[in-house]
């Protein structure tokens, strides 16, 4: 929408305010500025609002616009005057303008920083949570233009705009004068205001999904007339799943007298079913997507799944199309999967729907998948249905142009029937967003991720999102941070995730191996070694053992409290015949599971040789009862009881094994669900077990106190060594560290930001600058870091003198870009005790390595002995400003032996930035040496952060060295530049992605 010339030429229209957003039914609108071209669709939109809401909006009867009103309302300086309209369809659904004034109310300009703010939504979209998004979008309008206030006079029966105003989080005053509610809100982004923004975000978002994943009637675009073919196929799985909906077949090729396909009626358009359609699959090739999209647009359908292919993964044309397709489809308040996507499942008894490829659902579970290629989609399918595991939900976004991981995050975390959300990345399009979503899931239920494409420095073909330059060992650790188990291939997605869905987690890194196997019982104990477990001597049953003998083990095991978790290996063992027993492994699993069931909840995993049908034994369902219907009360915060709008609330049920499906035949003894509950902290002997969020009372958790199985020891334990990892983030999550008050007396963040105004200047270059040593320092003393002086030294007898100034011993380093911290280039001398000393290092330096001038020698006092270590801190655009900490020296360089910490980092970020490297056993008194100061060191890594949350301008910063002595540190050198601050979108009104 672009401006017209009646419009003032001094501003021009600001399309980055226009947004799409989704409202908290799950549909989606187009919020955007009014501009002199909209008088129609005002006039129009005025037409279909309720007397009541024109009186409220007038406080008098209001019956129609007059054309002087009609102007008014459409003509902005989009500074001082602004109007934001809400639009589905092209149309107008809602309003908001404010107009700035001055003390006295009336009409003003800059620097008047309040504005007076009016709403108004249609009747028909009033609950939808429109003037909510309305009202944080003009908000961030206003700042933008210098407006600090909006004032408000609300009739007081109004209670609907009242309780906007009132919910949104911001700091507020209210008075009664004159018969109205005169309300006052300070603009400025508050903690509360910020909260309430994502927790709408979080409602919406998730209802948006839900809606895709439980429609209660699709249509499949593209059946063909004969069998075969893609829409033909989508159906016949769609059928085939038993969905419990309506079914629709269309195509624009069938004959006026085609009845039904499949048995389901046939159509030649959505607008010809003459019934509520709520999802679309669609299936024609990508020239005609844009018609079957208005199509369904004009016909009320509130999802897409688009299978066609033809879009961003075929270049830069294909690229446009799908920003077109995505544009097309959200005009309409629709949401799209795909293009090229493979498709969605959802195994809730109450859906059952198959909208696929796939041609068969997999079991009833509580396992969500997520994915971004059908190929990977369809090898995980293959793998959890080998290992007997269920999904709750399983989606192949393919290209991901709109509804992406994010987005079923968002619905996983309150979803009571998924307890381990698990997902295949090739690109993130918003880490920042990422992180803080699963940082929150993790908290009450564990999220695997595999991130592919993790060295090409591209993303792959079709996905059109910001790239990120972080490395993918940053990503790694800042996902860790967040609570995220990355893994590295989709094998070890599926071997982690059967074991967090079927078992407890562990109290700690215990483990007790027992088997009847010594070689295969030792393989297990290194395994566990080299994972950072802790294991116990393997137990050996010999080879004589029956499964009686495991049952007993196991059941000693459990028992014992100086184990947090048990891992049996097994291999056939000799019968009373004399013959090797190998048979399906029913007996053997039988008895596992009834240790399990009867014993305090640990987590168990089994690892077999040639055992045949063991493995599907074990995860054959080992119990009937419902479990309890809480969340425990265990580690981090609560996820809601239940998914807006979740059909029932309730799990999806376990199907009955066919003869035919190679699952294992009837279930094992129950197991109480009162001592296993799967994906969360075990309990532990003497104490009350953790609670499980339940499926609909009476009905089983499928997954719940299964015991997985894997082919060799390194997979177990690398699945326990997952699950032990995260139970810990979990323990700490739940009580999360702070910044230290200590720090606000010896910073002045007001003289740091008058000084970096200063230094970037009125007219700063996008590109940044570089600042000097002196610079620097000025800037790191306002934080409280003191960097210990270097004075110039281009000849020796400056460089006397300035040792002279400094005072004996000193050291003589080169400062060129070339050969900056790299004393292994003889670019370093220590310890200079005298003039002599000094002049004969400055003689060497100059004769090795070049001229003083190529050279930049300075001259510095030296520092007490320690441990030299590098800290560092830069902002990408994309995840935002990170937090780095190594060892100095090429070493640590050559093996990547460096942590990383999202800012703003918590005195506990900074205390497990130290531990989490290599090398740090060197800070801690490694071989008799004396222990560094670590907690100097933490309390310099919690200035850096802090610096560099406060002001953004600072895009990177590095400490190198820092040396760590017994007592104390010293920072050697110091580097900083400064640039206008990137955008944030994070901390902006809420708004979908536009790539």
């Amino acid at each position: 929408m672009e401006p017209t010339p009646e419009q003032s030429p001094h501003h021009a229209y600001p399309d980055h305010w226009e947004a799409d957003v989704v409202l908290r039914d799950g549909g989606t609108a187009r919020i955007r500025p009014i501009t002199t071209d909209d008088a129609e669709r005002l006039v129009s939109f005025y037409e279909q609002v309720s007397d009541e809401s024109k009186y409220y909006r007038f406080f008098a009867p209001y019956p129609r616009l007059s054309a002087r009103d009609v102007h008014r309302f459409t003509h902005h300086d989009y500074v001082d005057r602004v109007g934001l309209a809400v639009t589905i369809g092209g149309e107008f659904i809602a309003t908001v303008r404010y107009d700035r004034i001055d003390g006295q109310g009336r009409p003003a300009s800059a620097p008047a920083d309040e504005a007076e703010v009016a709403f108004l939504v249609q009747d028909a979209h009033q609950g939808r949570g429109v003037a909510s998004a309305l009202l944080e979008h003009i908000a961030a309008v206003a700042r933008e233009r210098g407006i600090r206030r909006f004032a408000a006079e609300v009739l007081p029966a109004n209670n609907k705009m009242i309780k906007v105003f009132r919910d949104a989080g911001f700091t507020q005053q209210r008075s009664f004068e004159d018969g109205s509610v005169h309300l006052t809100l300070d603009l400025e982004p508050t903690a509360e205001s910020l909260a309430v923004q994502r927790a709408r975000e979080q409602r919406a978002e998730a209802r948006s999904v839900q809606r895709l994943l439980a429609p209660g009637s699709v249509a499949v675009i593209g059946v063909g007339r004969a069998p075969g073919g893609v829409g033909r196929s989508v159906l016949r799985n769609l059928l085939g799943s038993g969905f419990t909906g309506r079914a629709y077949a269309v195509n624009t090729s069938f004959d006026a007298g085609t009845g039904t396909v499949e048995g389901v009626p046939a159509h030649r358009s959505v607008s010809e079913i003459g019934e509520q359609v709520d999802l679309a699959v669609v299936a024609v090739p990508a020239d005609r997507v844009p018609a079957v999209v208005a199509d369904c647009g004009e016909s009320g359908v509130q999802g897409l799944v688009v299978l066609s292919a033809g879009y961003a993964e075929r270049g830069a044309e294909g690229r446009e199309r799908q920003r077109e397709l995505v544009r097309q489809a959200r005009s309409y308040g629709m949401r799209i999967i795909g293009p090229n996507a493979f498709g969605i499942i959802n195994t809730a008894p109450e859906v059952r729907l198959n909208a696929s490829l796939a041609p068969e659902s997999p079991k009833a579970g509580r396992i969500g998948l997520f994915t971004q290629s059908g190929a990977i989609g369809i090898a995980v399918l293959a793998g959890l249905h080998r290992r007997s595991a269920g999904l709750s939900a399983f989606i192949s976004a393919g290209n991901r142009a709109d509804v992406s991981g994010n987005d079923f995050l968002q619905y996983w975390y309150e979803d009571p029937g998924t307890d381990v959300a698990l997902l295949y990345l090739e690109s993130l399009g918003n880490p920042r967003k990422f992180t803080r979503l699963a940082r929150r899931t993790a908290a009450v239920k564990p999220v695997v991720v595999v991130k592919g494409a993790r060295h090409s420095g591209t993303n792959p073909p079709g996905h059109a999102v910001p790239v990120s330059r972080i490395p993918d060992a940053t990503v790694s650790a800042l996902m860790r941070q967040a609570g995220v188990i990355r893994v590295d291939t989709v094998t070890e997605m599926v071997d982690v995730g059967v074991l967090l869905a079927g078992q407890p987690l562990p109290d700690g890194p215990r483990v007790a191996i027992l088997g009847n196997s010594e070689s295969l019982g030792l393989l297990t104990y290194d395994a566990c070694l080299a994972e950072g477990l802790r294991p116990r001597p393997p137990r050996d049953l010999t080879t004589v053992a029956s499964p009686r003998d495991f049952r007993n083990a196991l059941a000693e095991a459990l028992a014992d409290r100086t184990c947090d978790a048990v891992i049996v290996t097994a291999i056939p063992w000799v019968g009373e015949d004399g013959e090797a027993e190998t048979g399906d492994g029913e007996v053997l699993a039988a008895a596992l599971r009834e240790a399990a069931a009867t014993g305090p909840a640990k987590p168990v995993a089994v690892v077999h040789v040639e055992m045949g049908g063991l493995a599907q034994a074990l995860a054959a369902a080992t119990s009937t009862a419902a479990p309890p219907a809480h969340r425990p009360s265990g580690p981090g915060p609560q996820a809601p009881s239940a998914a807006p709008g979740a059909p029932g609330g309730s799990a999806p049920g376990t199907p009955t094994p066919s003869a035919s499906d190679g699952r294992a035949g009837a279930p094992g003894d129950p197991a109480p669900s009162t001592t296993r509950a799967p994906g969360h902290p075990a309990a532990s002997p003497g104490r009350a077990p953790a609670a499980e969020a339940a499926p609909s009372p009476g009905r089983p958790a499928p997954d719940a106190g299964r015991i997985p199985a894997y082919p060799a020891a390194e997979r177990a334990v690398r699945a326990l060594a997952e699950a032990v990892k995260y139970a810990q983030w979990r323990r700490q999550a739940a009580t999360p560290g702070k910044v230290p008050e200590f720090l606000d007396d010896t910073i002045d963040e007001h003289g740091t930001a008058a000084l970096i105004g200063r230094l970037l200047g009125p007219d700063p270059d996008p590109r940044g600058r570089p600042l000097t040593h002196d610079e620097a320092c000025e800037l790191l003393a306002g934080y409280g870091i003191a960097v210990r002086p270097a004075l110039p030294a281009p000849d020796p007898e400056a460089a006397v003198a300035a040792a002279g100034q400094l005072g004996y011993p000193v050291a003589l380093k080169t400062t060129a870009p070339h050969l900056r911290h790299r004393a292994d280039l003889g670019g370093v001398r220590l310890d200079l005790a005298g003039e002599n000393a000094l002049r004969r290092a400055y003689d060497e330096l100059t004769d090795l390595l070049g001229t003083p001038a190529e050279l930049r020698p300075v001259v510095q006092a030296m520092a007490p002995r320690g441990v030299d270590t590098v800290v560092r801190a830069s902002i990408d655009a994309a995840a935002g400003a990170v937090l780095s900490f190594g060892l100095a020296g090429a070493p640590s360089e050559l093996l990547g032996d460096t942590a990383h910490r999202l800012v703003p980092a918590t005195d506990r970020d900074a205390a497990e930035l130290i531990r989490s490297i290599k090398a740090a056993p060197v800070l801690f008194g490694w071989r008799g040496s004396a222990p560094a100061d670590t907690a100097a060191l933490e309390e310099l890594l919690l200035r850096v952060s802090r610096l560099v949350d406060d002001h953004p301008e600072v895009v990177s910063a590095a400490l190198e060295p820092v040396v760590v002595a017994t007592h104390g540190l010293t920072v050697l050198g110091a580097s900083v530049r400064l640039a206008p601050p990137p955008a944030r979108s994070d901390l902006g009104p809420r708004r979908l992605p536009s790539y």
